[in-house]
């Protein structure tokens, strides 16, 4: 059964976004991990890694990348430069920014270094025993808990011991509200995860914005960005990558 809306309501298709106190919002995800490779790699796509999430290392080339997201942060304008980066505590994110931060520094000697804090809210969608499993592996463990996934969808999905994408919302979500009281006026940019900057996208996009389940991965080492509009953060740039071949310049 449909149910209309009554004549005279009106239906709001998009959020209404939360008023927010921060100047503005970078969100980086982060450089290539091992992780990243060997869910790639057709040879071991089908077998889980060994090892925590938590350890997990970055690639050469994502040692590279996190050289160039280094060489971006260097050529933003003073009023977009962040003054507060927040990391997760996960190794690979950790790396990612050391590494920005050397890069930066070696391109614009007159860059002063940035406020650091790691929170462990900004911490990857734990997967529980499915732990550093590429899909296929999943599926080869368990059918029915991939058929599961595919049934009920990926924001709703809980692997057995670990996250939702609609519970990693909800860490985001205290962590963006708690942000705003400390970090009020600054620019702050998040080195993360990916599945913390689409649950960032969804959680700033404000009370009732669509579940993002269609909203396809931001790459490693992209750039995303909220900037304020009036008193809420509107999304400007989404995934951005043109500074890992030098064709643009976010920001």
């Amino acid at each position: 059964m449909v149910i209309e809306p009554r004549r005279g309501w009106v239906q709001v298709p998009e959020g209404l976004p939360v008023p927010r106190a921060l100047g503005g919002l970078w969100a980086v995800r982060h450089a290539q991990s091992v992780a990243n490779a060997w869910y790639a790699d057709p040879a071991t796509e089908q077998r889980p890694m060994r090892g925590t999430d938590a350890e997990v290392e970055l690639t050469e080339f994502g040692l590279w990348q996190a050289g160039c997201l280094g060489e971006w942060l260097a050529g933003l304008a003073g009023a977009q430069r962040p003054t507060l980066v927040v990391c997760s505590p996960y190794l690979r994110a950790r790396v990612t920014w050391a590494v920005m931060a050397e890069a930066a520094a070696t391109r614009n000697r007159h860059l002063r270094p940035i406020r650091t804090l790691v929170d462990e809210r900004l911490r990857d969608r734990e997967m529980g025993v499915f732990e550093l499993h590429p899909y296929r592996a999943i599926r080869r463990r368990s059918p029915a808990e991939a058929t599961r996934r595919q049934q009920v969808g990926n924001w709703v999905y809980r692997p057995p011991g670990g996250e939702s994408l609609a519970d990693v919302a909800l860490r985001v979500r205290g962590f963006l509200d708690e942000l705003d009281v400390v970090a009020a006026g600054e620019q702050v940019l998040v080195v993360s995860h990916d599945a913390v900057v689409l649950t960032m996208r969804y959680v700033l996009d404000g009370l009732g914005a669509p579940v993002p389940d269609s909203v396809e991965p931001v790459p490693n080492a992209s750039v995303s960005q909220w900037r304020r509009e009036g008193p809420r953060l509107a999304l400007r740039v989404w995934g951005a990558v043109g500074h890992l071949s030098g064709d643009e310049q976010v920001g």
